[in-house]
Order: C-alpha cells, then sequence, then structure tokens
C-alpha cells in the first residue's frame, strides 16, 4: 500500500503543532509513507529542517502550507516544481503582508486571484453549503489539480467533515484524498498538545477543554490503521498526488544582485581592479612577496567559486559607511584576508595576524564565504536604510532569528497552563538557579517538594518536553538576504514588529543549509566609543588616526593589559579575562588573539587552558603526534584554541570528508550541542586510531572538541576583535581622556556602568566634573587644554530628563551662561525636567547646592495669591546644605553615581561598619590570610566553567575587590550573594602574581546599612 501524508503540521505554526519537522519526517520513514507534506499555516519556516532531515532518508519531503479562511475552511497549497515554489512563497507574503507581525489575512478571494498554476490545491471545507459559483470558480482555476479532503479522527466533528467532505466530492465531482491533518508525530505528544493549546489562548488547560483535541488521532498513524479508516481510492490518491510534486529546495540558487558591479565590467575585473588599488593605500612601500602571494590565490579561489559579487556587495557597504564617517569592521574566515584588508573592509593586517584566510576549510567544503561587518551601533540603522533604498523592500529583508522556549520561559508558561498559581511559580523561579552545573532544574524543583503537588510530575515532563520549542519569528540582528529579483521567489517575507523591516521566514542556519548568502550587518558598541575617542583625539590633540594607522605593538599598551588594567577595553575586561591576562601575558598581536578566543567555555570545558599556560611558560613540553597535525596546532603550541582547528584536526587527523566536517561544524555551532557531538565519537577516535594516532591522543582531541559544542571561538573572528581590544587598550594608556568619554557616551554597553568607568579613570588620575546648567551638554566633553583636561559630565546621565528639553535649554543658553535660576524658569521646561536638574545638582553654580536650587524654582505666588508678597524675600532665604550622607543618597538618585564621598568612606566615618581590608589592602597580606572584605556589589559573573564558579565584583572606596564563590558555598548562601547591594565576605586571601582575590567563606548581607537602594550592580553580562 502506498500513502503520502498531505496535510501535516509542525511546531513551526507555533503552539498550534506539538512534534518538530525532524520528528514528523523521521516517523514518516518509519512507518513507511510514500511521502509527507510539511504545510505550517501560511508559512515554511519549518521545510528546511524537514528538508535536511529528508536528504537521509527516503521518504519524499513536500513543501506546502495551509490557510484557514473563516467561511470555507481550510485550503492546502503545494509546490509541485520551482515555479509553483514561487507562487506559493509569493501567496505567503502576500497574506503576511497584509497584516501585522505574526499574523496574516487570507480569503477565497486570494486564491482565485494569486498566479498558482504550478501549485496542487487541496480543500477541507467546514461549511456544508458554499456560495455560489465558488466551487466552480476554483476548479476552472486549478482544473485537474484540486481535491477535497476528509480526515477522519474518530470524533463526532471529525465524522461531520468526513460527510461534508464527501457531499462537495459529489456535487463538484473533486475527487477525494485522504489526510490526517496530523499535529503531533506521536501519541505520547497529545499532554504537550493540549498544554500548547492553552498556552496559546492564555487560559490554563481546564479553561479550554471544548478547543481541545479529544483524542490522538490527529497523529502520524500507522498503514493499518489508515486502511481501516479510508477507502483505498483516497489513500492511493494521495500517493498519485505526491507523485506530482517534484519540488526539491535544494534546487534553489541564489542571484546576486547586479547594481554593484559598473556597466561594462564583470564582477570578477571589477574585484581584481578594487584590490590593486587597495594594495596601493594599504601597502605605500610595496606588498610584500608572501603577501601578495596570498592576494593572488584568493583571488583565484573567489574566481572559481564565483564569489565575486558578494565581495563586492560587501565593499559597497562599507564604501557608504566611510563617506558617512561610520566606523566598521569586518569579521570572519574570509573578512581576515588580504582582499578584504585592501578592499578596506577589516583593519586587520593579514601579515600581523599570520594569514588567517581558512583557504583550506572553504575549498574543500565549498562553504559560501564567512563576513560579518560591525557598524557603529547608534549609526547602523543609517546603513539598513541605504540597503533598502538601494535594493528596494521587495529585494532585501531580515533573516529571521527563531525565539524558543528556554527553560524559564517554559517552566512559567506550562506552570501557567496546569493552573499553578503566580505566587507559587515566581517563587519557584526566584529560587531556581539554572546556572548550577551539578544540581540540574528538574532536581532543584523536586528539592523544593514540586512533585507534591497534583501536577507536578506533569510540571517537569512538559517543560523538558517544551524547551526549545519554537515561539515565534523575530528579527535577526542583522543578516540581509539580497536577491537579484523579487525575494519572495526565494522564501516567504513578512513584516517584523518593529515598522518598516521584514523579515524572511528562515534563520541563518536554513540559509547556511541551502547555501544561500546573507550579508552581516551588525552593531557594536565600542566602534561607536572608538569614533568618539578618536574624534575627540583630533580635536584636542591634533593627531588623526583611524583604526589602520594605529601605532601597533606597543610594549606599554601590553604592559598595561598584563596589569589586567582592563576596565572598559574590548573583549578583555571581564572578571575571567582580566584573571587571565596577568597569567597569559599577551605581548604581542596574535598573543591577543588567543587570549580574547581562550577564556570561553569551549577551550575551558576542553581542558585546554592549563596546557596552553604551561607550554607558554615553558613549564610542559610541546609535542604533536605528526606533522599533519603540528600544522595545525603549531601557532598555538599544540592545543587547539579555535573552532577551525578542531575542524582541521578532524580531516587531518581522523580522515573527515569536507561534508563530514561541515556537520560536525554545525554541531559545534548549536550553543551546548555535546548531545549532537556525541553521534561523531566513533568516527573521530577510530578515524585517528585508523591513521596512527594513539588511543591517549585521539580521546583527549574528543573530549576538547566536545568543549566547543559549549561555545568555542573561531579564530577569525578572535583575530578581528583582537583588533578592536587593541585600539581601546591604545587609547586607553595614550589618551584616557578621550577614552573614557568616547566610552561613557556609548553607554549602555559592556560589563561596566557609568559609576564604575567614571571610578576608574578617577584611579587614573582624570579629573571629572559633575553636571552643570552652564557646562554640560547633552553628551560627556572633554574640557581645558592638553595638560589641563577635565571630563565635564553630561545631561544625558541625569535620570528621566527629557534631551528634547536640554536640546531647546542649549539653544537658549548663553555664551556666558545663566546667572540665577529665574532666566531658566521663563524657558518654561517642564517641571519634571527642572526637578531632575536640581536632584542631580546641575544648578549648584547657581544656587550653591540642590536644596537651595529647589528653594528657588518653589513659586509661592502661584501656590497661593496671598503669598505674592511672601515671595518678594523668597531669593534671599538661604537653606542649609545638604549633608555627604543626603548628597550621596540624591547622586546615587539623580545620576546612579556619586562624585563625592563613596557610600563605604560615609558609612566607615560614621562607624557603623565593622573592620575590614581595603581593596588597596590586599596586595600587601599574605597569600593563605584570612580576611574580612566589603564593598557595594557592582557585578555578578558566572562563565560557563567546570568548576561552576561565581565572581563578584565589590567595590569600596578605593578600589575593586574580586570575589570568587565555589558551586557549594554560593548554593548555601545564595540569598546572599545574589542579592545584596552591600556585601560582607569573610574569606581566604589568594595572590598570585598580579592577580588577586578572595575566596569567599561567610557571605552577610549588610544592605541595610546602606541609606540609599539605588546601587545598581550589572549582572551575569
Amino acid at each position: 500500500m502506498r500513502y503520502a501524508e498531505l496535510h501535516c503540521l509542525s511546531h513551526y505554526s507555533f503552539l498550534r503543532a506539538a512534534s518538530s519537522p525532524e520528528e514528523m519526517i523521521n516517523k514518516a520513514e518509519e512507518l513507511g509513507y510514500e511521502a509527507l507534506a510539511l504545510t505550517d499555516e501560511c508559512s515554511v519556516a519549518g521545510v528546511v529542517k524537514a528538508w535536511q532531515a529528508a536528504k537521509k532518508l527516503t521518504v519524499k519531503l513536500i513543501v506546502g502550507s495551509e490557510f484557514k479562511d473563516q467561511n470555507l475552511g481550510t485550503f492546502i497549497l503545494l509546490a509541485r516544481n520551482r515555479k509553483g515554489y514561487a507562487q506559493l512563497s509569493a501567496l505567503i507574503s502576500h497574506c503576511r503582508g497584509q497584516s501585522s507581525k505574526g499574523h496574516y489575512k487570507f480569503s477565497v478571494d486570494d486564491l482565485l486571484s494569486f498566479p498558482c498554476s504550478d501549485c496542487l490545491l487541496q480543500w477541507a471545507p467546514s461549511v456544508s453549503m458554499c456560495p455560489a459559483g465558488v466551487p466552480e470558480r476554483i476548479h476552472s482555476l486549478f482544473k485537474r489539480r484540486a481535491w477535497i479532503v476528509a480526515e477522519r479522527d474518530l470524533t463526532t466533528k471529525g465524522e461531520a467533515q468526513v460527510k461534508k467532505a464527501m457531499t462537495f466530492s459529489h456535487l463538484y465531482k473533486w475527487p477525494l484524498v485522504s489526510c490526517s491533518g496530523a499535529l503531533m508525530h506521536c501519541a505520547e505528544r497529545l499532554p504537550l498538545l493540549h498544554t500548547i493549546t492553552a498556552i496559546k489562548a492564555g487560559q490554563q488547560v481546564t479553561q479550554v477543554m471544548p478547543d481541545l483535541v479529544v483524542n490522538s488521532e490527529q497523529r502520524l498513524r500507522c498503514l493499518n490503521e489508515l486502511q481501516d479508516l479510508y477507502p483505498a481510492q483516497w489513500i492511493e490518491e494521495s500517493a498519485r498526488i505526491a507523485d506530482l510534486c517534484n519540488f526539491d529546495l535544494g534546487s534553489l540558487r541564489y542571484e546576486y544582485p547586479a547594481e554593484v558591479v559598473p556597466a561594462g565590467k564583470t564582477a570578477q575585473g571589477y574585484l581584481v581592479e578594487l584590490a590593486q588599488s587597495g594594495i596601493q593605500k594599504r601597502f605605500p612601500e610595496g606588498i610584500p612577496d608572501k603577501v601578495h602571494q596570498q592576494l593572488s590565490y584568493e583571488l583565484t579561489l573567489i574566481e572559481e567559486m564565483q564569489y565575486a559579487h558578494f565581495f563586492l556587495t560587501i565593499y559597497d557597504l562599507v564604501s557608504f559607511a566611510a563617506s558617512r564617517d561610520i566606523l566598521f569592521q569586518g569579521r570572519g574566515s574570509a573578512a581576515n584576508s588580504v582582499l578584504c584588508y585592501c578592499l578596506g573592509i577589516t583593519a586587520v593586517n593579514p601579515a600581523q595576524s599570520e594569514l588567517l584566510f581558512e583557504r583550506f576549510i572553504s575549498k574543500e567544503r565549498d562553504e559560501p564565504p564567512d563576513i560579518d561587518v560591525d557598524f557603529e551601533h547608534e549609526r547602523r540603522e543609517e546603513v539598513i536604510q541605504y540597503i533598502y533604498s538601494k535594493y528596494g523592500r521587495h529585494r532585501a529583508a531580515l533573516t529571521a532569528t527563531v525565539i524558543t522556549y528556554r527553560l524559564r520561559s517554559a517552566l512559567r508558561d506550562v506552570g501557567k497552563a496546569l493552573g499553578f498559581p503566580q505566587i507559587q511559580l515566581a517563587n519557584i523561579l526566584t529560587r531556581l538557579d539554572r546556572r548550577d552545573s551539578e544540581e540540574d532544574w528538574q532536581q532543584q524543583l523536586t528539592n523544593m517538594g514540586i512533585l507534591q503537588h497534583p501536577h507536578g510530575h506533569h510540571l517537569l515532563l512538559l517543560t523538558e518536553q517544551l524547551k526549545g520549542f519554537p515561539r515565534h519569528l523575530s528579527q535577526h540582528v542583522g543578516g540581509f538576504v539580497i536577491a537579484s529579483e523579487r525575494l519572495s521567489d526565494l522564501v516567504p517575507v513578512e513584516n517584523a514588529a518593529m515598522p518598516g523591516r521584514t523579515v524572511i521566514q528562515w534563520d541563518k542556519n536554513d540559509i547556511e543549509s541551502l547555501k544561500l548568502l546573507k550579508v552581516d550587518v551588525l552593531g557594536l558598541g565600542m566602534l561607536t566609543a572608538l569614533r568618539k575617542s578618536l574624534a575627540i583625539v583630533a580635536q584636542v590633540f591634533a593627531k588623526e588616526y583611524q583604526l589602520a594607522t594605529l601605532p601597533q605593538e606597543d610594549p606599554e599598551v601590553y604592559g598595561m593589559l598584563q596589569r589586567a588594567d582592563a576596565i572598559g577595553i574590548f573583549q578583555v575586561e571581564s572578571r575571567a579575562q582580566m584573571n587571565m591576562l596577568p597569567r597569559l601575558k599577551p605581548k604581542t598581536f596574535y598573543d591577543l588573539v588567543v587570549q580574547i578566543a581562550i577564556v570561553r567555555p569551549g577551550p575551558i570545558q576542553g581542558d585546554m587552558v592549563h596546557p596552553y599556560l604551561r607550554r607558554r611558560d615553558g613549564l610542559e613540553a610541546i609535542d604533536y603526534p605528526g606533522e599533519a597535525v603540528k600544522a595545525v596546532l603549531k601557532r598555538t603550541l599544540g592545543v587547539p584554541i579555535f573552532q577551525e582547528q578542531a575542524i582541521k584536526l578532524a580531516m587531518v587527523a581522523a580522515g573527515f570528508t569536507g561534508g563530514e566536517a561541515d556537520q560536525l561544524r554545525r554541531a559545534m555551532a548549536t550553543w551546548k550541542s555535546r548531545g549532537q557531538l556525541m553521534a561523531f565519537q566513533e568516527k573521530l577516535i577510530q578515524g585517528m586510531l585508523d591513521n596512527g594516532y594513539s588511543d591517549e591522543f585521539a580521546t583527549r582531541l574528543f573530549d576538547q572538541i566536545c568543549g566547543f559544542g559549549e561555545y568555542g571561538f573561531p579564530e577569525s573572528h578572535a583575530a578581528s576583535f583582537a583588533n578592536l581590544a587593541y585600539a581601546s587598550a591604545w587609547l586607553k594608556f595614550h589618551y584616557p581622556q578621550a577614552f573614557y568619554v568616547g566610552l561613557l557616551n556609548s553607554l549602555p554597553m559592556g560589563f561596566y556602568s557609568a559609576s564604575q568607568i567614571i571610578q576608574d579613570a578617577g584611579r587614573h588620575q582624570v579629573a571629572i566634573t559633575g553636571v552643570c546648567i552652564n557646562d554640560s551638554d547633552w553628551d560627556h566633553q572633554l574640557k581645558g587644554s592638553p595638560g589641563s583636561l577635565s571630563i565635564q559630565l553630561g545631561f544625558r546621565l541625569v535620570k528621566g530628563l527629557s534631551k528634547n528639553s536640554i536640546v531647546e535649554l542649549l539653544k537658549q543658553r548663553p555664551v556666558s551662561g545663566f546667572t540665577q535660576i529665574d532666566e531658566i524658569k521663563q524657558l518654561n521646561l517642564p517641571g519634571r525636567d527642572m526637578e531632575a536638574l536640581a536632584s542631580a545638582g546641575a544648578f549648584q553654580s547657581l544656587t550653591g547646592h540642590r536644596y537651595q536650587a529647589r528653594w528657588e524654582m518653589t513659586s509661592l505666588g502661584e501656590q497661593l495669591p496671598l503669598l505674592d508678597v511672601a515671595e518678594q524675600d523668597q531669593a534671599s532665604y538661604s537653606l542649609p546644605p545638604p549633608t555627604p550622607t543626603e548628597d550621596m543618597v540624591e547622586d546615587y538618585a539623580s545620576v546612579s553615581l556619586t562624585l563625592g564621598m563613596h557610600p563605604l568612606a560615609l558609612l566607615e566615618q560614621q562607624g557603623l561598619l565593622p573592620a575590614y581590608k581595603k581593596a588597596t589592602q590586599l596586595k600587601d597580606l599574605r597569600s593563605g590570610q584570612l580576611v574580612t572584605v566589603m564593598g557595594l556589589v557592582v557585578g555578578r559573573q558566572r562563565p560557563s566553567t567546570s568548576a561552576g564558579v561565581t565572581f563578584v565584583t565589590l567595590e569600596d572606596a578605593t578600589g575593586n575587590v574580586n570575589v570568587v564563590i565555589w558551586q557549594d558555598r554560593g548554593r548555601q548562601q545564595r540569598q546572599q550573594w545574589l542579592y545584596a547591594q552591600l556585601l560582607e565576605v569573610k574569606g581566604t586571601l589568594e595572590i598570585q602574581g598580579d592577580i588577586i582575590h578572595v575566596v569567599a567563606g561567610r557571605m552577610t548581607d549588610r544592605s541595610s546599612l546602606l541609606p540609599t537602594r539605588n546601587v545598581k550592580s550589572r549582572d551575569f553580562h
């Protein structure tokens, strides 16, 4: 018996179905189906996943989609061929384009008016009678390409549908076909289907009983069951329909836009021309022979792979950015090439980075070029609008990002659907520590007594099943697909949540699977900060620098990094990175590349960090089991640090083919993918053994590769990031005032708040003055002349202050400044803005202090006419100034920092604190000594390390104290370290060279001593 399931939904119909596309296609294979049509509702978001799975199987995948007409029922379109797929995609785009994000509009009129000549139609009618002429018109349009669907689910409603189908078939002479309308691949998913139905309705399962599927018949059923349910003719018709469908997603071909090539030139010729021009700019004294040979190789490879248009498209974007003085930086394996350096796409000198162009992998695996371009995050929108204006919205759209259920969201939604009280769910989520690497979430909930609840077992089971399910499509941070013609012929396009944005229905993995090319237009805060800092250097110090022209390999800059003086420096400012800097001691650019990549979960989990450091320090011999391995690992002392090295090793040591290496790379690219990597264990280890490598080497290498499944870092990206890390470090060392102003004017970004950055500036002897009505601008500024510079804090720091009000105030502010508050009151700024300025101390130059400012702002006569006389003497009345504590409280409330006494200094002055060691005293103590430290909690971080350690940064009046909390201690005292604003820690001091930290013992929350609750921390960034 031949059978094809022609109506099947996956979980990409978002909370309508309970199985993935892969589960559906694999089950169809298991059941012996001829074919399976994935027909998600007005969507093909899941078909690439199904296509990937089907490539390994015998079952045919048919691409289709269902559309619901509220009056007539469900219409299902199937693509017969490439043209039919384009018609289906265009119809989906049309229906989605008429509605807001996540919705669509469809009626039978769309079906009748839209060209669908190469699609097959199935209709599951929901009415007994149809408006006159409609079936005839549909039948006339589709001729012998239309069927009536009968779906028997053994319910009264289902039997009624089958009767309607038979009636329509008899009346209008349409053939009948049997379908299941499958919403799950197996019966065991029925509870999950009920749960997501309730979630979609925003109610409890018990409240949506009438809408629930009452049995498990809407699943993929075995052939014997189908034979018992449907006449043989209906079943045979399904296979006949499947035979008519011959479209394969793999036949999609991307065509580049032609605009990037000038008339009369070829793409390759123009690229070579641009490269030659770039050589003159990048290498004015002549290009080294080795670099020139590499450029020739790259251009030859690009011609062979026909990627010239792609590089020209990237060049066009960065040329636009350069014309607008928008700072940018390319990254990726193809970005770190001589060509991209010559084209100005990247500032990473290929000679300096030892030619990181991944020729070996790219050619072997026929992999599309990997170039991401980061632009200033505040100006990326200009580049996006340029793309839309150049290519039109019908040809350009953003890639989708699939927002999936994670633990907390799944637990919350399942709990609500099962009827758990909101207060209980809130308590569970508060107590749950998803970062605990030893005690998983299910064990934690069991320890909380969740199984005592009648639905406790269901909560655990259904939450685990829902994790990873798609919730909705969102827009990618910047991945654009640009087509030569209409993009909707390639993939459906729909509206994004942001006005004026459209997204395709496939994510970046889908695009990669089909080898379609996207252009990544990303936003990076550090580029904004660097551009602003470089502009200040040019303006104040009359020194013109660009990223590519900064003096390289400055030993003083590396010396600063070796001391872990890295607050605000790109990529190396986290606690884990700052702990590594004095150990790795970077001295060269490539050291910085390794520094950035090594402090990642992949190298840490794979136990690559300590061997590398020991070899670097000469404490361990560097050995290679063979020349092929040495060629891959020589630069990293025999230890795989980068993703590319792991993939190369699989090929040279284990004999992986290009296609197998591609599968391995995909597994490593999936977040926390150790489970997927286990599928490669036997082939990797056996391959290395067959090639003569020892069992110990093979096992160790596999464990290291599994570490990359916990997130490793590509060398190509690390090199680009190292360039920005060096640039920010160079600026911090040589022009600290400009560095801090650029950084502050680009917040929020990075690990540190404005308060911490300003305190770091103070420790570098940078003068800072507070917000002032006469001296401040909206942004922070550098004032004075070289030798006597200070940072003038800007109005942007003031909470609740309207930028529009400040723009108006600055227009009206006299050159010599305001002399009294009355002049400002005459500007009629909103009262909340005047109050915000007073609270921030902005009127201090006029009134002496904030209390007096508020008094002079008060208009008694407006409140009560009888007090007009009293108002005449109001200005002459002087209020006593606030105390230092009152000033500090107001500072934190209004600008989240203070330039006055530190809160701990005030508390200590008042005798409210127990004895403790200050940050600057720790270096003079003995390692292993028991100490007490105390400070404001300004940061909490927990890297994905095997030790499960949490880092807490405490700030006292002299600096920062680094506290290490081991997992057991953290679990015991979680409430103290997780919620305290002022934390006392008794623990053991550990000093290793320049690395100083306190290993926590007993922790005490001292937040009640603080007179303010406005102290904020930057947690788990």
